[in-house]
C-alpha cells in the first residue's frame, strides 16, 4: 500500500450528507419521539454528536446522545485483551422502548456494528436499534446493513478509508489511502 490519499468528501460534502441522514432519521421516525443517539467510539461519537446538531437545526429539539465502546466486545482480541486501552461508553438516559440511532464513521466487515449491538443491549432493551454510517465500503462478514448512509465507496480490502476530525471535533473530510 502506497501512501497516495485521495480526498472522498470534503467538509462541505460531509455537512451535506449528515443533513441528508438527519432528514431520512426523522422521515423514519415520524419525528424524534423516543429517538436516541448513540455514536461508536471514537469516529461515531463525534459524528453522533454533529448529527444531533444538525437534527436540532431542522426539528427544534436535540435529542439526548450517548457513546458506546465496544473494546470488550470486540471479537478480534483474544488473549491480547489486557494490553487494549478501554474507552467509556457513556449513555446516561434509558435505552428501555427507545429508537436507537447507531451512529459510525466507517462501515466495512459489520463486526464493529455486531459489537456495539451486543454492548447496548447490556444496557437496556431498546424498541429498535437503527444504523447510520457516513461511509459505506462493503465487504461484508456479517449480515448487517446500514439504514442511513452519507456515501456508498466501493474499496479493496487493502485500501484504508479515514474520516478527518479537526481540533474542534468536526469531520472535515473523508480520505482513501491506497
Amino acid at each position: 500500500m502506497s501512501d497516495e490519499k485521495t480526498v472522498i468528501l470534503d467538509c462541505p460534502g460531509i455537512k451535506r450528507a449528515l443533513t441528508r441522514i438527519s432528514h431520512e432519521i426523522l422521515e423514519r421516525n415520524k419525528g424524534l419521539n423516543d429517538v436516541v443517539l448513540i455514536g461508536i467510539r471514537s469516529g461515531g461519537a463525534l459524528l453522533a454528536m454533529e448529527l444531533a446538531t444538525a437534527l436540532e437545526v431542522i426539528e427544534g429539539i436535540k435529542p439526548p446522545v450517548g457513546t458506546v465502546d465496544i473494546t470488550l466486545y470486540r471479537d478480534d482480541v483474544g488473549s491480547n485483551m489486557s494490553l487494549l486501552p478501554v474507552g467509556r461508553t457513556e449513555i446516561p438516559f434509558s435505552l428501555d422502548r427507545k429508537k436507537v440511532v447507531l451512529v459510525d464513521d466507517v462501515l466495512c466487515t459489520g463486526r464493529t456494528i455486531r459489537a456495539a449491538m451486543d454492548a447496548l443491549m447490556d444496557h437496556g432493551r431498546p424498541k429498535c436499534i437503527q444504523l447510520a454510517v457516513l461511509i459505506d465500503r462493503g465487504h461484508r462478514e456479517l449480515p448487517i446493513r446500514a439504514d442511513f448512509v452519507g456515501r456508498n465507496v466501493p474499496t479493496s480490502m487493502k485500501e484504508n478509508v479515514q474520516v478527518v476530525f479537526d481540533a474542534n471535533k468536526q469531520a472535515i473530510e473523508v480520505q482513501l489511502e491506497k
